[in-house]
């Protein structure tokens, strides 16, 4: 299953980069982490209200990262997160961050659907599998 790109615009500020004015390398995942919660926001799921009504939350699973070229100061990058495959309780997710049609880094992010509580999987709810599958 392909979902359609969501392309998400960050400026890097000054406290996103190293002394060299060059972004940290944790920060790129930072900004992974905002794509995917925005891409969230734009289809009308927050993740609090996930929380709150259905008892979820999720969580990374795993990451996979390979920094091709490096971002710096005050530059705007686009954040691309794109859902590749969708199982009952996760999500993977294909990300990139470019700068005009440079790519910076690739990322393979795999999340996990819990229960708040227990901290168990917990099966994506079918509204929102449902959501990601119209998206394409």
């Amino acid at each position: 299953m392909k979902i359609k790109k969501f392309i998400w615009p960050i400026r890097v500020y000054y406290e996103d980069t190293d002394a060299g004015g060059v972004v940290f390398h944790s920060n790129y995942i930072n900004f992974f982490e905002r794509a995917r919660t925005e891409m969230l926001r734009a289809m009308g799921c927050e993740q609090d209200e996930l929380t709150a009504n259905e008892g979820i939350i999720f969580v990374v699973r795993s990451v996979q990262v390979d920094y091709l070229s490096p971002a710096r100061f005050n530059e705007l990058l686009q954040v691309s997160a794109e859902v590749t495959l969708a199982k009952k309780v996760s999500l993977t997710f294909e990300q990139q961050i470019t700068r005009g049609d440079v790519v910076l880094c690739t990322s393979i992010i795999r999340i996990a659907c819990l229960d708040a509580k227990t901290l168990r999987p917990k099966a994506i709810p079918e509204n929102l599998l449902e959501l990601l599958k119209n998206e394409h």
